[in-house]
């Protein structure tokens, strides 16, 4: 058995929510991708299968969209509104992220669907909200990074360089809210029989990851700072980027807060022969003696508490300067301290750690026969497995499968 087996979620296809059905699909669920005869138009995103553009290799598609079937339906026609009816009274989840109009101009927007799926859970994502006529306006993953505010608090203490943004990651904010949505709605659908409707905001996921730089503004009216691999801040806090003897750079990370760990951190420092180069060596040794955790809120105020956590940052930058960025992060690791090495994706990829938890995964194709290795599970669970459980399909692919289904 696994988490979402036995349920049927049918996703009206957009690389908005691609990642919402992807989660949920390679769950278990049913995941049942609607296409308009054509086809979605990311189906021809690079980048390609050995860099050739063509039909079905496209591994943006591929990735986003294992473990689904798919459909091909022309909800425009009424035949073809007739058949996704038909879907929807065998369906648990609805997703999509359609103009608000659309579905109800359809007639198949909640108030009709729930007539025929009393207990439908339908999650409608757009831009701001089905109620905010912002939403109509045009928008990309870019837009809606920049008016919700990450990039704001992302980038380098340099403040001449512009902001940085992840690509993507307000369409994957926003499904991995809908993700969230979706699961919370069947648990309480389990214990009340109750369907809902449910309505994410893209702007508003995305705002929420801004952590302290939304609420240092509505509350102190104070605009913060963005920092080279550390928290935005209003002030500036130290720097934790170091260059290392390889030329790499790692993120020092988080100082040692308690007695084991500056006993760990003093203890790899000696092994280095560096603890001579370093005169606040002897407050690490302070802190190893020290009795119970440390109030950080007193750095700054109590000198002692400040020594001590400032000669922990002071032997992860001289550690790090001295070791290659790769031997830095194994060496955090065995002292039980939070760092890493700023790695490219091909190079965390390739990292013997996500090896070993087995992130690559083997997926086949027989269509090309070829074996292709996909990134694994965001998450393990111990009773419930994770699996990509087919390729993503063509176009139209399980189209008389699934309407067999619905006229058995």
């Amino acid at each position: 058995m696994t988490a979402l087996s036995g349920l049927r979620v049918v996703e009206l296809a957009n690389e908005r929510i691609a990642f919402t059905g992807k989660l949920m699909a390679d769950m278990g669920a049913d995941v049942i991708l609607v296409e308009p005869p054509g086809g979605d138009p990311s189906r021809s995103y690079p980048p390609f299968l050995d860099n050739k553009p063509g039909p079905d290799r496209s591994l943006y598609w591929w990735h986003y969209h294992t473990s689904k079937r798919a459909i091909a339906l022309d909800l425009d026609d009424l035949e073809g509104a007739k058949t996704f009816q038909k879907l929807m009274a065998t369906t648990d989840v609805l997703i999509e992220a359609e103009p608000r109009d659309r579905l109800s101009n359809l007639q198949l927007d909640y108030p009709t669907l729930s007539e025929i799926k009393r207990d439908l859970i339908h999650l409608a994502v757009t831009t701001h909200g089905r109620d905010d006529p912002r939403s109509d306006l045009p928008a990309t993953d870019l837009t809606i990074m920049a008016t919700s505010g990450p990039p704001w608090s992302c980038g380098y203490d340099d403040h001449s360089l512009p902001p940085i943004r992840g690509p993507l990651q307000g369409y994957q904010t926003a499904a991995h809210f809908a993700y969230m949505s979706a699961l919370t709605a069947l648990l309480y659908r389990g214990v009340s029989g109750e369907g809902q409707f449910i309505d994410v905001s893209m702007t508003a996921a995305s705002n929420v990851s801004t952590e302290a730089a939304t609420y240092s503004w509505l509350v102190a009216q104070k605009t913060v700072q963005r920092q080279t691999g550390r928290h935005a801040s209003v002030s500036p806090s130290g720097e934790t980027q170091q260059l290392c003897a390889d030329g790499r750079y790692a993120n020092t990370g988080v100082p040692p807060r308690f007695p084991h760990e500056f006993k760990a951190l003093y203890d790899w420092l000696k092994s280095l022969g560096l603890d001579q180069q370093l005169p606040e060596a002897v407050f690490l040794e302070m802190g190893a003696e020290w009795q119970g955790p440390f109030d950080l809120s007193l750095i700054g105020q109590d000198d002692a508490i400040t020594a001590i956590f400032g000669a922990g940052r002071a032997a992860l930058q001289l550690i790090a300067s001295s070791v290659s960025a790769q031997d830095f992060f194994l060496g955090c690791q065995q002292a039980g301290l939070a760092a890493g090495a700023v790695n490219s994706p091909e190079e965390a990829f390739e990292d013997e750690h996500f090896k070993a938890r087995g992130f690559h995964v083997p997926v086949r194709h027989e269509d090309i026969d070829r074996t292709i290795t996909y990134p694994g599970a965001p998450y393990r669970f111990e009773k419930t497995p994770w699996s990509i459980y087919r390729r993503a399909p063509k176009l139209g692919e399980h189209t008389a499968e699934v309407l067999a289904e619905l006229d058995p």
